[in-house]
């Protein structure tokens, strides 16, 4: 464990007004990770760094595989790129992640299983668990070639110590926490954030592999999650927004944590990998937060419009099936979330994000089609097992990125899309944004 709550911290506090890049599940090192790069260096003019948020390497986090799927794509990026790791670089034992962002080289002898409680758990780990490839000697040099601009990689002393750790930059204090394969922190690192939450009065922004609210639901849905949310909760620790990866969307829940105080809980882990359905999200009706301030990128009936697309041409062969045309699709989506409405709920009812949907009567074939890609296994069409089979490579791609920009006194956080569509190459649409007003006293 850290000895005391300032180690792993990185002190960046000769910078002022601050700006960064936060990318989230980039690494596939496909078409659907390639079109993000233009938009998002056309984006970050004047940042100071960059953050991977979750699952910087597909499948498996290979130590082998950074030159393709990470240095070669941010090749143009113009400052030092920081990272958090996803359940994805897990697979690899953390041995490419640790090598690539902390210079830590892989065991000699291969990575040890996973403990497990149990002889029969022990022998199964170590009969199934997957050892990481031996790297080339050669990858890391390599790749420091690739982007080998000096502003390119951080001072000694501002390189990145661990897979979690913290930056004091300008008026903020970022947060990165580990969250491994199964959303959990243990005991040390969770003791860790409780310390560096304390130590710090600056505000603070949590970047995490997991995202605390996402697709509807609150962190109560995992104890680990819970614990790492009363950190961000706790008034005196002065957290503003809690971004986390792993989910491959934009959603973005303004908790209400107490009267007058609000913390952004962000999911980003749209940076390239294949997209996460939002059509499956359900009113949102939380504690502190309901479906008319939710925001989410791809807009539920967009993400509907594209599953069914997909699934007509891997099940139907192109024949129209199950395709809904996007302005039917929002509207089938609208009626879907009015149905999930309490019948003694007073609150207004929603209509459609996009105007020309409100006018729109969805055809008896696109409900009809609807219905089937909710007979489909999964939740609403969208099974995550099978979410590869589904991915695509051609516009619109719905990806996404964040820019965050803080002064003294307040921190603007923006979601830019990165479609694949040309004329959106150095013109990302703006899908969202927030203000967040900093905290000056306790």
């Amino acid at each position: 464990m850290p000895n005391g709550p300032d180690d792993l911290v990185i002190d960046r506090s000769d910078l002022e007004d601050v700006s960064f890049m936060v990318v989230g599940d980039p690494g596939e090192g496909d078409d659907s990770q390639n079109v993000t790069i233009r938009p998002l260096l056309a984006c970050s003019e004047g940042t100071a760094f960059m953050v991977i948020c979750s699952d910087v390497i597909y499948p498996a986090g290979g130590a082998s595989e950074y030159e393709q799927k990470f240095y070669e794509p941010y090749k143009d990026y113009l400052a030092p790129i920081y990272a958090l790791p996803g359940n994805h670089d897990w697979y690899d034992g953390l041995t490419g992640f640790m090598l690539h962002f902390c210079g830590a080289e892989p065991p000699l002898t291969g990575e040890t299983p996973p403990p497990a409680a149990g002889r029969a758990h022990r022998l199964l780990n170590r009969l199934l668990w997957r050892r990481p490839p031996r790297a080339d000697p050669g990858t890391l040099a390599r790749g420091r070639e690739i982007r080998g601009r000096p502003e390119q990689h951080p001072l000694p002393e501002h390189r990145q110590p661990g897979p979690y750790w913290a930056m004091d930059v300008g008026p903020l204090r970022i947060v990165a926490i580990d969250t491994g394969i199964t959303g959990s922190v243990d005991r040390d690192q969770l003791a860790w954030l409780r310390a560096v939450s304390e130590s710090s009065e600056r505000p603070k922004v949590l970047l995490t592999g997991r995202p605390l609210y996402v697709d509807g639901r609150g962190p109560n849905r995992n104890g680990h999650l819970a614990a790492v949310d009363a950190v961000v909760r706790a008034r005196e620790h002065r957290y503003v927004a809690a971004i986390g990866g792993d989910v491959h969307n934009y959603q973005r829940y303004p908790v209400e944590v107490e009267p007058g105080r609000t913390i952004e809980y962000v999911v980003s882990g749209a940076g390239g990998a294949y997209m996460s359905a939002t059509h499956g999200i359900s009113r949102v009706d939380l504690e502190g937060v309901t479906e008319q301030d939710f925001r989410c990128y791809p807009l539920r009936g967009d993400s509907l419009s594209a599953y069914s697309k997909v699934y007509d041409r891997r099940l139907a062969g192109g024949r129209g099936v199950f395709f809904i045309p996007a302005d039917e699709a929002a509207a089938i989506v609208s009626e879907q979330l009015r149905r999930e409405t309490p019948a003694s709920n007073e609150r207004p009812e929603l209509e459609p994000w996009r105007s020309s949907a409100r006018a729109v009567s969805p055809t008896e074939r696109s409900r009809r089609a609807a219905r089937l890609i909710g007979w489909l296994p999964g939740q609403r069409g969208y099974n995550p097992w099978l979410a590869e089979l589904l991915d695509w490579n051609d516009p619109p791609l719905f990806k996404s990125f964040l820019r965050l920009d803080a002064s003294n006194t307040e921190l603007r956080i923006r979601c830019f899309a990165a479609t694949g569509c040309g004329e959106h190459e150095q013109d990302p649409p703006l899908e969202d944004q927030v203000i967040v007003q900093l905290p000056t006293s306790i």
